[in-house]
């Protein structure tokens, strides 16, 4: 019964995200076509920041995608080959195709660019507590030795 499958709905769930991106491309693809043909109609018309936005747009759609098309494979128990595209089983250390050793950590479920950009934020607030820690703690021996020399000059 394919209908309770959890994997089969997780899939249909991705694959919906993918339709909808896809969709979403076709548009931005048209809207750059109108764009473009108004500017070469009227020469005096600068479109080209309109159009950037939306080739933007379509670049991140298209990530976005290729992270669903990543997950689906994880979930059929898949991964990619890096090097020559060759879909193998999550258990495998080698291409089976190429030979080409897959990273450590190639057997986890594929993290989106949200993800890693949420982890990139969170490192980068570890790091910034780190330096205001060590700021307080050079602050707090500056403070240290300006007493002591100033109960040296008492002195």
């Amino acid at each position: 019964m394919a209908l309770f499958d959890p994997k089969a709905k997780e899939i249909s769930g991705y694959q919906r995200s993918i339709d909808e991106r896809t969709s979403s491309i076709r548009k931005y693809y048209d809207e750059i076509g109108k764009l473009y043909y108004d500017q070469y109609k009227d020469m005096n018309v600068d479109n080209t920041k309109d159009i950037n936005t939306r080739c933007e747009a379509i670049t991140r759609l298209s990530n976005e995608i290729e992270d669903y098309k990543l997950k689906i494979l994880f979930v059929k128990g898949l991964k990619k080959c890096p090097n020559c595209g060759t879909e193998n089983s999550l258990e495998y250390g080698f291409c089976f195709k190429c030979g080409s050793k897959f990273s450590e950590d190639s057997a986890q479920e594929p993290k989106s660019d949200f993800e890693k950009a949420e982890e990139q934020l969170e490192e980068v607030a570890e790091a910034a507590e780190a330096a205001e820690a060590v700021e307080a703690a050079v602050e707090e021996k500056a403070e240290e030795a300006a007493a002591e020399a100033e109960k040296k000059d008492e002195e």
